[in-house]
């Protein structure tokens, strides 16, 4: 029955991950599917495959995120 939904009117995707300001992860709120952003920025299925590389991706963004904020604290 959720499926039917979904291909009547179409999937409602929402945010279910931040891996960096550009990459999100995507679920829909009706049959559960997966999607994400590649490196193009189109919409694609959330593979095995991506989900490694949006964890890998989210690992360095967020070291990145913590040397940025060390350097910045340390000006003061």
């Amino acid at each position: 029955m959720k499926h039917l939904y979904c291909s009547l009117f179409g999937h409602e995707y929402k945010v279910s991950k931040v891996v960096t300001y550009h990459v999100k992860e995507y679920k829909c709120k009706h049959c559960k599917s997966e999607m994400t952003i590649d490196g193009n920025g189109r919409f694609i299925p959330l593979t095995p495959k991506y989900k490694e590389i949006n964890s890998v991706l989210n690992r360095v963004h967020n070291k990145r995120l913590e040397k940025s904020q060390k350097l910045f604290m340390a000006d003061y």
